[in-house]
């Protein structure tokens, strides 16, 4: 199978997938005992108030019909308005999404940065004290909650040593960079305002590490296991007796097939760590679609909840499918698949 057929079969998947999604979303959000209507015209509201709400937001109508508007308005581009802030959910989401992908870039870069030469000494050094000891950070990294946590290095590192902040994106004082890529790390380096960089920088640093630690924890473990099962395998034991360095044994020939099912893993937990920000960000007040969801859902006001879930959704698809269009281009027997 060519690589344009692979790449049509896999957009054919997201398609499916998305549609589907939207569906889901679109009934949960319809099952609330909560009457949104009610909720925004408040508690003193009389029922003809209500009412013209309803009539407003379109909520007098049938399921079907509110389905086929709403999937009309997704065609266009359109997410519904918010009804605790009045703006359009797109608006919003336009504003949140790119801190959260700075937070989960900066997670992903650590956790990946770290976990892979992790596996990958831990297999050479293979039930030594060192394997035992990364094994051991693993094992903490998946069972330990991210709140406690969060929690935890805000009261040691932030309250107690006052290295860090608590939370927030920037300080109060400072002043935001030219807006780039909305993301304010990086735009304050594009920017060459290294005073913002090193603030929002020192903001970023313990949610990015606790949002880093399952992936790092789950990187790790599927590295060092398939590191351990290439080292034994037959063309590498050709190798060695060859004579090739070990340095070009292990950083070359093992790590390239060993790649593949990490490169798996890095795949699902780039969309597994877009839903935890959820947590992350309402623990550390960071601006993003995490806590715009959480405060939104508090408020029984389902458009953005469903916005954000969209997003995540949509960026998770996209993840899997880079991932998939990598695995094909690095190993063509998987086009088949």
């Amino acid at each position: 199978m060519s690589m344009l057929r692979y790449l049509a079969r896999r957009l054919a998947y997201v398609g499916m997938m998305l549609a589907g999604l939207v569906l889901i979303t679109f009934v949960i959000s319809n099952v609330t005992p909560a009457d949104p209507a009610a909720l925004a015209a408040g508690p003193d509201a009389t029922p003809e108030m209500v009412a013209t709400l309803r009539r407003e937001y379109g909520l007098d109508r049938p399921l079907p019909q509110q389905f086929l508007r709403y999937a009309d308005d997704l065609l266009h581009g359109r997410l519904g308005r918010s009804i605790q802030s009045g703006n359009e959910v797109a608006q919003d989401l336009a504003r949140y999404v790119p801190a959260t992908l700075q937070l989960v870039i900066l997670a992903m870069g650590f956790a990946c940065a770290v976990g892979i030469p992790l596996g990958m000494l831990a297999a050479v050094r293979r039930q030594s004290w060192l394997d035992h000891g990364i094994r051991v950070l693993a094992v903490s990294g998946v069972a330990l909650p991210a709140f406690w946590i969060a929690l935890l290095l805000q009261l040691v590192v932030a309250v107690w040593w006052g290295w860090l902040p608590t939370g927030g994106m920037l300080s109060i004082a400072a002043d935001p960079p030219p807006t780039l890529t909305g993301m304010v790390l990086f735009d304050a380096l594009l920017a060459g305002e290294w005073g913002t960089f090193l603030d929002a920088a020192r903001h970023a640093v313990l949610p990015a590490l606790v949002l880093s630690l399952p992936c790092l924890a789950s990187v790790l473990r599927v590295n060092r296991a398939e590191m351990i099962e290439v080292l034994g395998s037959d063309h590498i034991t050709a190798a060695r007796a060859h004579g090739v360095a070990p340095g070009r044994l292990v950083g070359r020939l093992a790590l390239k097939n060993a790649m593949l099912p990490t490169l798996a893993m890095i795949g699902l937990r780039f969309g597994w760590m877009l839903g935890s920000t959820v947590l992350v960000e309402t623990v550390f007040d960071w601006p993003g679609i995490g806590l715009y969801a959480v405060n939104s859902a508090i408020a029984a006001d389902f458009k953005p909840v469903m916005g954000v879930t969209l997003v995540i959704g949509f960026l998770f698809m996209l993840s899997n499918l880079l991932v998939d269009l990598a695995y094909g281009w690095l190993d063509p027997r998987t086009r088949g698949a």
